[in-house]
């Protein structure tokens, strides 16, 4: 079992197992990046994944589905 370095959770306001961002050093580079959920589920993807999907987010891929729910 590797070493998981948390790197941020989001939420953060409860004990629900808000969904958290980890970096797993041990890991391939495809699959170094770890995001766990509350519901004990996790994705991992490389480096390189996560800088397109944050690059994304911030350029307002989601803000239309935003918007939808939180009318």
């Amino acid at each position: 079992m590797s070493k998981l370095e948390r790197i941020a959770t989001f939420c953060g306001q409860c004990n629900c197992g808000c969904p958290e961002l980890w970096i797993d050093p041990d890991a391939t580079d495809e699959q170094r990046v770890v995001i766990t959920d509350d519901f004990g589920q996790r994705i991992q993807m490389s480096l390189a994944q996560l800088h397109a999907l944050v690059s994304d987010v911030k350029d307002g891929a989601l803000d239309a589905l935003l918007a939808t729910t939180h009318s």
